[in-house]
């Protein structure tokens, strides 16, 4: 493959044709078909079968009247079908609307409700949950039921139907890389989850920095422990496995699925949670396994302590790299460090309160660490910028940065700012810039805690407390009003 198969891409479905006509009968994503005996056994769908199905899809889509640009929500679990669903819906141009059921069923169908879906394509569940709560769906016209089903919910159409049409009849819309692809939710750790926009531009940089960056070549395998990581991948001729697994609890994962499936497909990739690793890493070795075919580890949406990726790194292939990469829903890959720089470097700062050493920005990041402000600012001239190890919040642009909220409108003028004709994203994060041009992660702007006698940052208090023998986690929290609050 070619550096640019994608690259002159305007949709980011239609990267799986590309895939397709270059790699026909890899295996483009694998999932957990049952077992024989004692040994789990999968099912796979290649490159070829992917455009075909997703192309089935798109086409069923527009004959039932799905037009670009519409907001369908898509409610299918990590698998062969939620993969089809996407690059199908993706290719119609339709906006598909993705929601993380971790967030919990209320504040789920909160956040559905306020991106107003005028469809649903989603398995039976999603459909009876749609009809309880059909005062919150009053545009929701268009509904598609994935898989088996006792009986097919009222105004709902079966998919399967689609089997049936001509994939090669499909004929994608033609629009720029500025039309909207998808709406995806924050994850409401720090406050109400906001819907942001996603654009096909984002996706197709995400892509190619995600492959630029890591040298992903085609042809490798990846167990994933977040599904949408599956889109990335197809882009790269990299083959998706989705391990035995609950996605939204990654801490309570039975290691020996995803042992098994890196052994079953010689995966030299997983991207997967700290959660995720440090509970893999810790069975392993316990039961002295390793796991020789993983090359890159890429661990994310949250700190990784350095415990667990010095225990990672003695499990995996002796050469192999384990990579943190650093972003937020709004801007990823915003910066990224390697385990090496970590362990060799950074965690003894880190101990001392120094915060997390987050890495260097992505090529095409643009980023500076500004006065913290918890007003709007309307334009980067307003803003001031802070030298070089001084704490503030984090600003960064880039054609990865998407450009505003379609929920909870009210938040971009707290997070957006003006420069010209582009527009710079608060991470919402505090932190410094070092001599090095590396960014250290000293806690959520949100979660600081101001004293009497100054302003006190979580990540380097809890740095200094986790290192105590006896100490596994803490959290710095303040008590009282801001300005007098307690630290606890």
């Amino acid at each position: 493959m070619t550096a640019n198969s994608i690259d002159n891409l305007n949709n980011i479905g239609l990267a799986v044709e590309v895939i397709a006509r270059l790699y026909p009968d890899q295996i483009a994503v694998a999932e957990p078909a049952g077992r024989f005996w004692s040994t789990r056994t999968f099912r796979t769908m290649s490159f070829a079968e992917l455009d075909r199905r997703s192309n089935q899809i798109a086409l069923g889509l527009q004959k039932h009247g799905v037009q670009p640009g519409m907001r369908i929500s898509l409610m299918v679990p990590p698998g062969i079908d939620f993969v089809c669903f996407v690059f199908g819906m993706l290719k119609t141009s339709a906006t598909m609307i993705l929601i993380d059921p971790g967030m919990g069923r209320e504040n789920m169908l909160k956040c559905l409700a306020e991106a107003e879906p005028e469809g649903m394509i989603g398995i039976g569940r999603a459909h009876l949950a749609r009809l309880l709560c059909r005062s919150r769906f009053k545009k929701c016209k268009l509904n598609f039921l994935v898989g088996t089903f006792p009986f097919r919910p009222p105004q709902t159409k079966r998919v399967r139907d689609f089997w049936q049409l001509d994939p090669k009849s499909f004929q994608p819309f033609d629009h720029d890389r500025e039309h909207p692809a998808s709406i995806i939710f924050t994850s409401g750790s720090t406050g109400v989850p906001k819907g942001v926009l996603y654009r096909h531009r984002n996706f197709l940089e995400q892509s190619t920095q995600i492959r630029d960056y890591f040298g992903i070549r085609p042809g490798g395998v990846d167990v994933s422990g977040f599904p949408l990581f599956a889109l990335f991948n197809a882009a790269m001729a990299t083959t998706t496995v989705f391990p035995d697994m609950d996605a939204t609890r990654p801490a309570s994962v039975d290691a020996r699925n995803i042992i098994h499936a890196v052994n079953h497909f010689s995966a030299n990739q997983s991207f997967g949670s700290p959660a995720l690793w440090n509970t893999v890493s810790t069975y392993c070795q316990e039961q002295k396994i390793r796991l020789p075919t993983l090359k890159r580890i890429l661990s994310a949406g949250a700190p990784v302590p350095a415990h667990v990726l010095r225990r990672v790194r003695s499990v995996i292939s002796d050469d192999g790299e384990v990579f943190t990469p650093y972003g937020a829903t709004e801007a990823l890959p915003v910066a990224c460090i390697e385990s090496r720089e970590v362990l060799e470097q950074t965690a003894a700062q880190t101990a001392m309160g120094n915060g997390i050493c987050v890495g260097r920005k992505f090529q095409k990041i643009d980023w500076q660490v500004i006065e913290i402000n918890d007003s709007p600012i309307s334009e980067i001239g307003s803003a001031r910028r802070l030298p070089t190890g001084e704490i503030g919040e984090l600003v960064v642009r880039g054609p990865v940065v998407t450009d505003q909220y379609v929920t909870r409108t009210e938040a971009n003028p707290f997070h957006k700012i003006a420069d010209g004709e582009s527009l710079w994203h608060r991470m919402g994060d505090v932190g410094y810039i070092d001599e090095l041009n590396r960014f250290w992660f000293c806690g959520r702007k949100s979660q600081r805690v101001t004293t009497a006698l100054g302003t006190m940052f979580t990540i380097p208090c809890e740095g200094i407390l986790n290192s105590h023998p006896e100490i596994y986690r803490s959290a710095l929290v303040g008590v009282g009003e801001c300005g007098e609050q307690i630290p606890a």
